[in-house]
């Protein structure tokens, strides 16, 4: 832990520089030594603890007055914070944070980096655009921000939070012993918001088009059950394309989410809460989300306004072959048709879900990549129960018709446990 009493600008520079984003060497320079006319040479002990203290354990007023100190600026509540500055400090925290994952030694952090999913530098710029953007309360970045949205919006997002207590305590070292200069590992999944892979082993050269801001953006999204653990189902690059061959692999595999890139480079999909299902209803729960990657970051959760939250069918002639996820037939908030397989699209409006725009670039849209990935833990089907409740015997019913014309006694007949009430 870096245990100081009195430290330069130089120091504090010095110590944090290789784990740092230079923008954020700035800021926190600017909340420790002050900035402009009260700009001071060096810090003392409690100053220098209030800085993690007030990030990590502090109020929500704490954490204005650390924004603002750490923009140059005194908190006012009259002082309103320019959107660009808000949105800087944002990109800055969010590029230290995957500084901190790409340099951890977690298992989770390498296999995910060694599989080619990178950082690219304007997707994690994205990351903490979108990140700020929701200070305004709506899809649109504000000019400028009051103190009151800021307040409501350090309470509210909860991705910031995180992300800013896991730089935080990389930062300080917290957890380490001292002259420890081992990559920090990341806390539990849930807690870093970077998922276990599983699945990706068989396959050495994956054909990744998300990063890792895209990991972290939809992982951060998901009820938190479904956070420590992201499964492998389906790829296009991978199983070709084939409607037939994705249904195999995706239903009942529990709740997942399809990533979808189009010709165009725009990067989008759904969150689905349960089981895909052939049928010829709608299915899902109001924990159903759509979402954009790129060019934008953005979420756009359920209205309950209607329950079209999934529907996946294939080889009917009276309803649409395909997968749909919000709005209706014709006008879904995403379609991805059957046959032919990588045709799709993507209505102007979907009043399933909340402030739902377009997330194609244009309303039909030609597949380049998609992918289906499970989250959480994979369910137990009904079917697997009830093969464990049966005897060998029971699950192999020509091995029993041997004995039987064999002549042999069946000597585990009749001591089978009874089953539970």
């Amino acid at each position: 832990m870096f245990l100081v009493l009195q430290a330069s600008i130089g120091y504090v520079q010095k110590f944090w520089g290789p784990q740092i984003d230079p923008r954020l060497a700035q800021y926190l320079t600017n909340f420790l030594f002050g900035s402009g006319q009260q700009k001071t040479p060096t810090v003392d002990f409690n100053r220098f603890a209030e800085l993690y203290v007030y990030n990590v354990r502090g109020t929500v007023e704490e954490r204005m007055m650390v924004t603002y100190n750490c923009l140059g600026m005194d908190y006012n509540e009259d002082v309103e914070l320019p959107f660009q500055l808000l949105k800087e400090y944002c990109e800055s925290i969010v590029s230290t944070y995957i500084k901190i994952v790409k340099s951890s030694s977690s298992k989770r952090a390498r296999t995910w980096i060694e599989k080619g999913f990178k950082a690219n530098a304007s997707h994690v710029q994205a990351l903490g655009e979108a990140v700020a953007a929701s200070v305004g309360g709506d899809l649109d970045s504000p000019q400028h921000c009051t103190a009151q949205q800021l307040s409501k919006w350090l309470q509210s997002n909860i991705l910031l939070k995180q992300v800013a207590e896991l730089v935080y305590v990389n930062l300080y070292g917290i957890n380490k012993r001292a002259g420890d200069e081992s990559p920090t590992p990341l806390p539990p999944a849930a807690s870093s918001l970077l998922p276990g892979p599983e699945g990706l082993d068989p396959m050495p050269d994956y054909p990744a088009f998300i990063d890792m801001s895209h990991i972290v953006w939809i992982n951060a999204h998901l009820p938190q059950k479904y956070q420590h653990k992201w499964r492998f189902l389906f790829s296009t690059h991978i199983h070709g394309e084939s409607f037939s061959t994705m249904t195999g692999r995706i239903i009942d595999q529990g709740p997942s989410i399809i990533i979808i890139e189009d010709s165009s480079g725009y990067i989008f999909g759904g969150f689905a809460a349960v089981s895909w299902a052939f049928g010829p209803n709608f299915t899902g729960t109001d924990e159903a989300f759509l979402f954009t990657c790129a060019p934008k970051m953005r979420i756009y959760p359920a209205t309950n306004y209607n329950d079209h939250y999934q529907y996946i069918n294939h080889h009917t002639k009276t309803l649409p072959n395909g997968l749909l996820m919000g709005g209706q037939f014709q006008f879904g908030g995403i379609w991805v048709n059957a046959e032919p397989f990588g045709e799709g699209s993507s209505a102007e409006s979907c009043s399933t879900f909340r402030g739902y725009r377009r997330l194609s670039r244009e309303p039909s849209f030609r597949i380049r990549s998609l992918e289906v990935w499970g989250v959480g833990d994979k369910p137990v089907c009904d079917k697997d129960e009830d093969e464990r409740d049966l005897s060998v015997l029971d699950a192999n019913p020509e091995a029993k018709a041997i004995l039987d014309m064999a002549g042999r006694t069946r000597h585990s007949e009749g001591l089978r446990e009874p089953p539970p009430l």
